[in-house]
């Protein structure tokens, strides 16, 4: 086995010299390091994890904080199956371990216990929801100077790292589309108010109505709340049946409570792309495939996952401040949003 002593003695610098190298600290000339790392490459020398570790006072890992529900099958969502595929591929490109845990609203615990433990050196935190107790928490993260990000969520009056989405104006683009293809008695199924993204697209639908002149006590009429899941999509179907005559089409805040509603409209004998207009938000792989194939506005979790990996690694390792992004939206359309 190679020691720290030979790659030092190659390098013509001392043993300390090498631990500062591959441990990250202390200013150093470059020609310095680049002999070092030189050195180590020629012997194959490969450092110890563990005893890296002790010596950065780091554990190597990259926690990501997701929502505790029973019975429900988070990896098998699009939304967090591609956030955590863009986190993955970036921790794993950066040569950092991923640690996943789970935390219900319930949970006592603060957020600061995961960095008291020492397990992680950060933390992407997803499915937050904008609660008193969640800010608090989350301001005394910020507040103990504990490195994170979220994704997929916002807090107003609050400058917390975050990467978002653009679901304001996609929610826009989405409802302009279905009023330039004709169609003016349109419904909005959104999800939980506790949710950034939920008031965004309220307040795109909003914009898109009110500038084609459709009056605000008309339209909140139309508005319907589910949970983001498929089967909360199908019980918003037994409530607007009611008043399924004086509608013509529905912008649904996911894809899952979409495709939902286009299941328990038909079973009342009322198909998408012939008796009414569907869109959904997501652009997930099921949009494809349902009967008829969704309109979706295209959210790029992959890419908001990635993008917040890569800037908490960077504030890490000393580079960059506080980052707030909203990425862009896309309308892709399919069949369920046709003209009749």
């Amino acid at each position: 086995m190679v020691t720290r002593k030979e790659v030092a003695e190659l390098a013509r610098v001392s043993e300390a010299t090498v631990s500062r190298v591959f441990n990250g600290l202390g200013p150093m000339k470059e020609e310095t390091k680049q002999r070092v790392l030189e050195a180590a490459k020629t012997l194959n020398y490969h450092p110890n994890a563990i005893a890296q570790s002790f010596a950065r006072r780091r554990s190597g890992n990259l926690g990501v904080v997701l929502p505790y529900v029973p019975k429900v099958h988070l990896f098998s969502t699009y939304f967090f199956s591609e956030i955590l595929s863009g986190i993955g591929s970036k921790v794993r490109e950066k040569g950092y371990d991923l640690l996943l845990m789970f935390r219900s609203p319930e949970d006592e615990s603060e957020y600061t216990d995961i960095f008291r433990s020492q397990k992680v050196d950060a933390c992407i935190i997803l499915g937050a929801g904008d609660t008193p107790r969640e800010r608090e928490q989350l301001k005394k993260l910020e507040s103990a100077g504990n490195p994170f990000f979220l994704v997929n969520q916002h807090f107003a009056g609050e400058q917390f790292n975050e990467v978002d989405a653009d679901h304001t104006g996609g929610s826009y683009r989405a409802v302009k589309y279905l009023l330039d293809e004709g169609y003016s008695r349109i419904a909005f199924l959104n999800g939980s108010p506790q949710f950034s993204s939920s008031g965004d697209r309220w307040h795109g639908y909003k914009l898109a109505m009110e500038e084609a002149g459709i009056d605000s006590m008309q339209y909140q009429k139309w508005y319907y709340e589910g949970n983001y899941s498929r089967t909360s999509g199908y019980r918003a179907a037994n409530q607007m049946a009611e008043q399924i005559s004086e509608l013509d089409a529905v912008f649904s805040a996911n894809d899952r409570m979409a495709i939902g509603l286009m299941q328990g409209l038909r079973e009342r004998g009322l198909e998408a792309g012939r008796d009414f207009a569907v869109i959904g938000c997501d652009n997930s792989d099921a949009a494809r495939v349902t009967d008829p194939p969704l309109t979706s506005v295209a959210v790029p979790f992959y890419e908001m996952g990635s993008l917040a990996a890569e800037r908490l690694l960077e504030q890490l390792g000393g580079e960059g401040g506080g980052f707030q992004l909203k990425l862009d939206t896309e309308l892709i359309v399919r069949q369920s949003s046709s003209k009749r």
